[in-house]
């Protein structure tokens, strides 16, 4: 079997975004490992209970990763945060001060809305249909 495990997010404080990771989304702190060049090794993941695809929050180091901070991939959105309980996803979200971008829809292919984590990366909230 093969699976991306991990995927890098650029960010301007390890702590902050452990925060709004764990608290406002509700994902676990899978690993908090210091590195022997000062930084760290951050990975947090959806507290689903299945092996899955965890985030590494990565320290901007120098101009250009911290411009992309925020914006890394253009504008678009860059995350796909699948659930099985998009309403109560929804109203815990908002109540943790998570912004939405657009009222939730109903598409097609299940229930969807746009929001953006702390630092304005844009992500779907998603529950897919069946």
């Amino acid at each position: 079997m093969r699976r991306i495990s991990l995927v890098t997010l650029v960010v301007d404080d390890y702590d902050e975004a452990i925060r709004f990771y764990t608290g406002a989304l509700g994902f676990r702190l899978a690993e908090d490992t210091p590195r022997p060049d000062g930084g760290r090794w951050v990975v947090v993941e959806p507290d689903s209970g299945r092996t899955g695809t965890g985030l590494l929050l990565a320290l901007a180091k120098g101009e250009a990763q911290r411009a992309r901070v925020g914006d890394q991939t253009g504008g678009c959105v860059g995350f796909f945060l699948h659930t099985d309980d998009f309403a109560g996803d929804h109203a815990r979200m908002t109540a943790a001060g998570v912004t939405f971008l657009e009222e939730p829809r109903h598409e097609p292919y299940g229930s969807v809305a746009v929001f953006q984590d702390l630092y304005g990366n844009r992500w779907d909230l998603l529950q897919p249909l069946g």
